[in-house]
C-alpha cells in the first residue's frame, strides 16, 4: 500500500481499504487458481496494481464512463482503475473461464458493483465503450481489429474515445503496422521504480 499513497497520496478511505485488500485477495485466490505467476504474487502491487494504475496518470475517466478491459487475466487493469474511478463503469473479460470466476469472486469481495467480468472473446462482444484497456495481450494490429467496433461514437473527454494499451519495450516496428497515430507515454515519467524503465501506455484514438 505504500507504493499506492506514494504516487496516490489523494484517495478516499475506501480506495485506499479496497487497495489494502486486493494483496490477501489474490493471495488467498492465486494459490487456488494460477493467475498471476507464482514469483510476481509478492510484488502484486508494483507489477500488477501500480502497472495498471499507469493508465489513471494518463487518462482521468469522468463519472458514467464505459471502460472495457479485454484479456484481463487476474483483473488487470481493470480491477485497479475499477477502484479508482468509482462512477466509471467497467466490463472485464476473459476467455478463460478459470481467471474470470477469480477476478468474479475478487470483485464481489471487493464490493466493486461498477464491475461486470465476463468469459467472452472481445471479437463477440456488441456493446459500445468510450475506452478499452488492456495488458500486451497481442500485438496491436489484431487488438485495433477485435476492439474498433465496440469504441462508441459518444466521446465527452478531452481525448477523443480510443484504446489505453500497456505495452513495454520498443514499439516502433508493431506501431508502424496500425494507420492509427498512436501517443506513448512512457510510465518512468510517472513511476521511479526500476520495473518502469520500459513500459508505457500507448494511446491509440479511434
Amino acid at each position: 500500500m505504500e507504493l499506492i499513497d506514494k504516487y496516490f497520496p489523494d484517495l478516499t478511505a475506501d480506495q485506499r481499504d479496497k487497495f489494502g485488500q486486493m494483496g490477501e485477495l489474490y493471495e488467498y485466490w492465486n494459490a487456488r487458481v494460477n493467475v498471476i505467476s507464482r514469483q510476481d504474487i509478492d510484488t502484486l502491487y508494483e507489477r500488477h496494481v501500480l502497472h495498471s494504475l499507469g493508465i489513471a496518470k494518463v487518462q482521468q475517466f469522468r463519472p458514467g464512463t464505459s471502460i472495457l478491459d479485454v484479456g484481463t487475466g487476474g483483473g488487470f487493469p481493470g480491477v485497479p482503475l475499477a477502484i479508482m474511478f468509482p462512477e466509471a463503469q467497467f466490463h472485464l473479460v476473459d476467455s478463460i473461464g478459470k481467471k474470470i470466476r477469480v477476478v468474479q469472486e475478487i470483485v464481489a469481495a471487493l464490493k466493486l458493483d461498477n464491475v461486470r467480468a465476463e468469459q467472452v472473446r472481445a471479437e463477440k462482444l456488441d456493446d459500445s465503450y468510450e475506452f478499452v484497456v488492456s495488458r500486451a495481450v497481442t500485438r496491436m494490429a489484431p487488438f485495433v481489429g477485435w476492439v474498433k467496433k465496440n469504441i462508441s461514437r459518444n466521446s465527452f473527454h478531452d481525448r477523443r474515445n480510443g484504446i489505453l494499451y500497456l505495452k513495454g519495450g520498443d514499439l516502433t516496428e508493431e506501431l508502424s503496422e496500425i494507420k492509427e497515430k498512436p501517443q506513448i507515454y512512457a510510465l518512468s515519467d510517472f513511476f521511479g521504480e526500476e520495473f518502469f524503465e520500459t513500459k508505457k501506455v500507448v494511446y491509440v484514438p479511434l
